[in-house]
Parts: structure tokens; C-alpha cells; sequence
């Protein structure tokens, strides 16, 4: 099989790597807040990386779809630069707090408005809300076969050949073309994208398709929204310190035992 058209989703997140700190709830509005700069999540990063060395292997295209809140073409650029061919953002009113079977829909339509593809890749979960949900969804809204958490990605002839995780080590699994396959972080790290090559897409940047729900839905009522009940912070996990001070270790001992019988 020569050439293989690939389709990536990558989703922009707030980066997960941020300190705790950065991090809070708005009990009333029942939000998560993190005060970090998007980044692409890093399981959806694997799945580039594993696209890209099929499409050095065997020559190909690669597009990456994208869909969220405010999604900024800057950071998903990125993927551009790493060896993507194209990059389609998908951003709607509509299209926000969508739960899992509805962001496989709006996708679904994405692909089929595509057209022909060989193999779809997304991260085995996203770097946010971690549900793991949205590639099988995907390919159950396709008819198409799936495998997820996959660590190695081989394509021979018409099919795909996946070394698949599982907790005791890991399973082949082979399915007819087209497919869908999870990625996880086993298959390794986005390679390096330089600052200059980033900066010079950046300077003589080419225009991104952007879809909305005019493009891709017809019915907004089959969208649903996350119906969050209660969304409540984490518990404080801050720790008090207290350095028992003494000229001799019994004179610590004493400081210390009278401390815990204060605090009964």
C-alpha cells in the first residue's frame, strides 16, 4: 500500500504539566480554572508522533482536526510544523461543554465532510477531563473497526497491525483499513519542533479552515451539554511544620511530648 491518508485529532488544552497552585474551582459557576498557557494534549501529541513515522515510512497525508473552546490556531500550528500536511479547527458556541458522544459527532461529520481516509488516530484519552471516551465513540459513529491504547502502529497492505497495552504486557491486534486507533504514550514523545521552524510558520502563516455548526450539523438538538450537578474544590492539602528547638535531645523529647499532650 503507497501512501495512507491519515487523520489525527488533537484537542488544545491548558497544560497539564502546570504547578497545583495554578489551579482552582468556581463552585458557582461549576468550573475548573487554570491559569496556564494551551498546549496540545499529550496523548493526542503521541498520536502525531505515530502518524508521522507512518507517513515517512510510506509517503501520505496527514490532516489534524481539531475541536474546542477558543481554539487557537497558534498552538495547534504546531502540529504543522512536527510534519502534518493540514489543519482544520472546529469552533462553535454550539460546539462548547459538549459531552463525549456529542464530540464524537460533530468529528464524525468533520471526517465524512474529509472524505476518503485510510486511518484515524487520537490519544487514548484527553489530557484534561480523562475520559477515554471519544475515539471509540468515533469509530462506532463511522462503522469502522477500533483499537485502543495502542504502543506500536504498523500498516501492511490493507490493514493495520497494533501492539495494543494491557496490564500484563500487550496483545496484537489486526484490523481491515479503514480503522481507528487510540494512541497511547508508549508509542513516545512528539519529536522536537525548533523555535525557528515555529516562528517561521508563524511569520508567513497559511490560512487555517475553521468549520462551524453551520458546516458540519444540521440538528443541534442532537447535541448534548455536560450536565455537571456539583463540582466542588479539592480538600486543602496544605501541612503545618513545627521544628522542636533544644540544646539536647531529651530537652527535644520533652518540647515534643508536651505538644502532643496539648493537642490531646
Amino acid at each position: 500500500m503507497k501512501g495512507i491518508n491519515i487523520i489525527v485529532c488533537a484537542k488544545q488544552i491548558p497544560d497539564p504539566e502546570v504547578p497545583f497552585s495554578n489551579v482552582s474551582v468556581d463552585v458557582e459557576k461549576k468550573e475548573v480554572i487554570v491559569d496556564a498557557p494551551n498546549v496540545i494534549s499529550p496523548y493526542d501529541e503521541n498520536a502525531l508522533e505515530a502518524a508521522i513515522r507512518i507517513k515517512e515510512e510510506m509517503g501520505g497525508k496527514i490532516t489534524v482536526l481539531s475541536l474546542g473552546r477558543k481554539v487557537s490556531d497558534t498552538v495547534l500550528r504546531k502540529t504543522i510544523a512536527a510534519g502534518a500536511d493540514a489543519l482544520i479547527l472546529i469552533e462553535d458556541p454550539a460546539f462548547e461543554r459538549l459531552d463525549s458522544n456529542s464530540v464524537a459527532y460533530v468529528l464524525s461529520r468533520a471526517i465524512r465532510k474529509i472524505g476518503a481516509y485510510d486511518l484515524i488516530l487520537t490519544g487514548r484519552q484527553a489530557g484534561d477531563w480523562d475520559s477515554g471516551q471519544v475515539g471509540l465513540l468515533l469509530a462506532e459513529l463511522l462503522g469502522i473497526p477500533s483499537i485502543s491504547l495502542a504502543r506500536s502502529i504498523k500498516i501492511k497492505e490493507d490493514r493495520v497491525l497494533v501492539e495494543k497495552t494491557v496490564p500484563v504486557g500487550y496483545e496484537v491486534v489486526e484490523a481491515g483499513l479503514p480503522a481507528l486507533v487510540t494512541v497511547s504514550n508508549e508509542v513516545g514523545e512528539l519529536r522536537y519542533v525548533s523555535r525557528s521552524k515555529m516562528m517561521g510558520l508563524l511569520k508567513r502563516p497559511t490560512p487555517i479552515p475553521k468549520w462551524g455548526a453551520k458546516d458540519l450539523v444540521d440538528d443541534l438538538e442532537r447535541l448534548k451539554k455536560i450536565q455537571l450537578v456539583e463540582l466542588s474544590p479539592p480538600p486543602d492539602m496544605r501541612r503545618a511544620c513545627l521544628f522542636i528547638e533544644g540544646s539536647t535531645p531529651q530537652e527535644k523529647a520533652d518540647k515534643l511530648a508536651s505538644f502532643f499532650k496539648e493537642l490531646g
